[in-house]
């Protein structure tokens, strides 16, 4: 399996995501915001951070990078696309997943472990999971989810909202902390799976994340060769 991590200018969790697909026997490689082409990549993946700085809004900038029109064509493709942090950020801001990331309830940076509740655990993000309650690190200052009432009645409805926040982190509605799109293979969620998945930085509860959404693809990989 070959997966992508995609860089823009400010990306900072670009070598998390990177160690971490690499731990789990991925084949990945950095891509910069002026690529064309996803052409060869089984995965795609974007990483926290600031990108362009966060001018404007969280992934406003990022959205009209190069490379959004081959990760768009990765995801009609059905090829997975995964977005953490500021990455889910900009994936909202494509359009490429509903709603949008705001600031925080109360303004301010986050920065801590927080506990959260897997409503689908059915999903290729999360099916990996033997429980139904994790905690996973978050980094931010506007990861409150926000949709109008159709749209949440949508995600609802088909099962597309993964992770819930089990306490009031960041004014989120629903408590929404990572949902996919509705053909199931773009997800995004602001708390960092990337960042617990070892023991040594006393979390192991992203480990299940990676399982969920890697084995298929890698197990796929196998038997076509």
């Amino acid at each position: 399996m070959k997966a992508a991590v995609v860089r823009f200018p400010g990306s900072n969790c670009d070598f998390d995501m990177y160690y971490a697909l690499q731990d789990f026997g991925v084949d990945v490689a950095f891509v910069d915001e002026k690529a064309t082409s996803l052409a060869g990549f089984d995965a795609v993946f974007l990483p926290g951070g600031f990108s362009y700085g966060d001018y404007l809004r969280t992934g406003a900038v990022a959205r009209f990078a190069p490379v959004m029109d081959a990760v768009r064509a990765a995801a009609d493709d059905h090829k997975l696309v995964v977005g953490i942090c500021n990455g889910f950020q900009i994936l909202t801001e494509a359009g490429l997943l509903p709603g949008q990331l705001m600031m925080n309830e109360h303004p301010g940076f986050i920065c801590d472990e927080v506990p959260l509740e897997i409503v689908n655990q059915t999903s290729r993000f999360s099916k990996a999971y033997e429980t139904q309650t994790v905690t996973l690190p978050v980094a931010h200052g506007e990861g409150r989810y926000v949709a109008d009432e159709a749209t949440l009645e949508a995600l609802h409805d088909n099962n597309q909202i993964i992770f819930k926040y089990r306490t009031n982190v960041n004014g989120s509605m629903d408590q929404i902390a990572g949902i996919s799109n509705r053909n199931g293979n773009v997800f995004g969620m602001m708390p960092h799976p990337e960042r617990a998945v070892d023991a040594l930085l006393g979390n192991t509860d992203g480990q299940a994340f990676f399982k969920s959404l890697l084995t298929p693809i890698m197990t796929e990989a196998l038997v076509t060769e």
